[in-house]
């Protein structure tokens, strides 16, 4: 392991050394490229494709190491600090590993993690939170956090009674088509559903991309049908392109 990782960092230098595009390579102009390989890996673990999986992890651990060997340059960090910063990290927020503290559960470490942060310099309960989160991300991230400090539902059923209310106020600001009013509205029940999900272990961004990734192949079905039959889809009525529609339910399940 230590021999492929040293391979590794071998081969970055000889990059930066004498490939140009490699060379002109700064932070920032990584930061999109690291934020798509990240997505990537995303879809790999949706897709449960270990072999994809495996790929884009290699691809993420360049990137690190590539941050890595730029801030070397500058003399701002090396990648030995970037390892010994995050073990000192870990060992840090695993006491009832490293030290003498005993936990019952999982949920009891999640909050002595949040306790943990807040003294390493964390002030706020939600000043972890990234600000360029994806926003249902951010969202269920958010109501984690608030969790951890006790900030939650007594009981989780209560959650429905808050999506239904959420609902009637979003239909009320649609009766009145007051547009600035309705997204509030809607932005309310769209958090209270990722609470839902959070509150019941569903991940509300992966179970969007995976309706996404549904609804994706089902209308590919339904194109592909209608090109067989030499018909275009805008010239079908939505009756005709439904029943090619339950076809395609029944042919993609998921």
């Amino acid at each position: 392991m230590l021999e492929s990782f040293g391979r590794l960092l071998k081969i970055m230098d000889d990059l930066r050394e004498k490939c140009p595009w490699d060379k002109k390579q700064t932070i920032e102009s990584l930061r999109h490229l690291t934020i798509e390989e990240t997505y990537e890996l995303a879809d790999a673990i949706i897709e449960k494709d270990m072999d994809g999986v495996r790929k884009e992890l290699g691809d993420l651990l360049l990137h690190i190491v590539f941050y890595a060997k730029i801030a070397s340059e500058t003399g701002d960090f090396t990648i030995a600090e970037v390892i010994d910063g995050i073990c000192e990290k870990l060992i840090f927020r695993h006491p009832h590993v490293f030290g003498n503290v005993t936990v019952s559960d999982a949920e009891e470490v999640k909050t002595n993690w949040e306790s943990l942060k807040i003294k390493e310099g964390n002030k706020t309960v939600l000043g972890g939170v990234p600000k360029s989160l994806p926003a249902i991300v951010k969202a269920h991230r958010i109501q984690d956090k608030a969790r951890s400090v006790g900030f939650d539902w007594d009981v989780r059923e209560q959650v429905w009674d808050k999506i239904e209310e959420e609902l009637g106020e979003l239909k009320v600001e649609i009766g009145q088509m007051d547009v600035e009013k309705m997204e509030a509205e809607f932005g309310d029940l769209l958090f209270s559903i990722v609470n839902a999900g959070r509150l019941y272990g569903i991940d509300p961004e992966a179970a969007l991309e995976r309706t996404n990734k549904k609804f994706i192949k089902r209308f590919n079905y339904l194109e592909e049908q209608t090109i067989k039959a030499g018909k275009p889809l805008t010239s079908m009525t939505l009756e005709e392109m439904d029943v090619i529609w339950e076809e395609a339910k029944k042919v993609v399940s998921r």
